[in-house]
């Protein structure tokens, strides 16, 4: 409890400096996502979403890595592939290439939509607009 105390007022100290995390924080959290800022219940992520609890999990790390904003347009960019897919995650076929400095973190998956999923998100969070893009693909994608 008391971990969750500190960590959620490290999050609204810091959150003047970083608008762009909040306000994204907020959209995922307006099409019924919940976003906990602590560490995800696998080890060795920075971000996770659960798929059946709509739950984002941002590691508190990636503040001090300075990767805040990326990871949670990563995490929302498969936030709308589960919108698209109607509670089931799905590609959402973008016309976008990711960048080759991105393809390391994708690749390695063997599953052929685990790896396309990856390599949209990572499309998007390295993108030089992603913000922007991810915030499209949420409103075009999670609509009620």
């Amino acid at each position: 409890m008391l971990i969750s105390y500190i960590i959620a007022s490290f999050f609204l100290a810091n959150s003047q400096l970083l608008p762009n995390f909040t306000e994204l924080k907020q959209k995922l959290e307006k099409y019924n996502f919940t976003v906990k800022i602590e560490s995800p219940p696998q080890r060795s992520t920075y971000g996770l979403l659960e798929v059946k609890t709509r739950t984002i999990w941002i590691n508190p790390i990636v503040f001090d890595l300075g990767i805040a904003l990326p990871t949670l347009i990563h995490e929302a960019t498969h936030a709308a592939q589960l919108c698209e897919g109607n509670g089931e995650i799905r590609a959402l076929n973008l016309k976008l290439t990711p960048p080759n400095i991105s393809r390391p973190f994708f690749t390695h998956y063997n599953d052929g939509l685990r790896r396309h999923l990856e390599a949209e998100a990572y499309t998007i969070q390295t993108h030089a607009d992603g913000y922007n893009l991810v915030i499209s693909l949420l409103d075009k994608h999670c609509q009620n």
